[in-house]
């Protein structure tokens, strides 16, 4: 489902360059969950970037169901994105003015949807986040911040999920709860990738894959 090939992707500064992928292969089936980990400034949150579309590798190949998002005009690429992948991020990046209901509902300025609205109420009930739709993210605690991300990321169901240290800022039932939740979606045929340096995720993925100095290893 997801195909990462041959990455490399090097960040040029005033004083050295920075190698944060070096030759990166990856692959993530339907119904595979699979963990990244390593150290801070290995390269994982650059590997996810480039997985999604959002950094354009300076060589190598990302296909998500065969299709090349680096092959697409911008337009047509935020479509795919919006269409193919969810992401979850550390920071939620929440909208900090909407409600629970119209920050989950985001996605679907990018994709129509008629029953985006349902949708939205039917994953806000499975996070457990009825009682707090109409709330703004100010008013909510950081598990439940981070669960309207996740809801906010699977409305257009998408076939890929991105997470980017979901976990990072929760604590130990919260963490469980998202992963737990994100298992769900790879049982149901979804794939994710999820890059951490927390032990904890590992335990959730049929496989973990480690990353060091731009480089990945089984």
């Amino acid at each position: 489902m997801l195909h990462l090939a041959d990455l490399t992707k090097v960040y040029r500064g005033r004083a050295k360059e920075v190698r944060a992928l070096d030759d990166c292969s990856l692959d993530a089936g339907p119904g595979e969950f699979v963990v990244v980990q390593g150290p801070s400034g290995c390269g994982k949150t650059t590997l996810l970037l480039v997985a999604g579309g959002l950094l354009r590798p300076d060589s190598g190949g990302v296909a998500l169901n065969g299709e090349d998002p680096y092959s697409l005009s911008p337009e047509d690429r935020a479509r795919w994105r919006s269409e193919s992948v969810g992401f979850v991020f550390q920071q939620f990046h929440l909208v900090p003015y909407l409600t629970v209901l119209d920050n989950v509902l985001v996605p679907s300025l990018a994709k129509r949807s008629d029953g985006a609205g349902e949708r939205a109420r039917d994953l806000i009930e499975h996070f457990g986040l009825g009682d707090r739709a109409e709330h703004v993210p100010a008013e909510l605690s950081t598990g439940e911040r981070q669960r309207v991300a996740l809801a906010r990321a699977l409305l257009n169901r998408p076939k890929v999920i991105l997470a980017d240290e979901p976990t990072g800022n929760l604590d130990g039932d919260s963490s469980d709860r998202v992963l737990r939740h994100l298992g769900e979606f790879a049982a149901d045929g979804g794939a994710v990738l999820l890059v951490t340096h927390d032990p904890q995720a590992a335990t959730y993925a049929q496989r973990t894959v480690r990353m060091a100095d731009g480089r990945l290893c089984e």
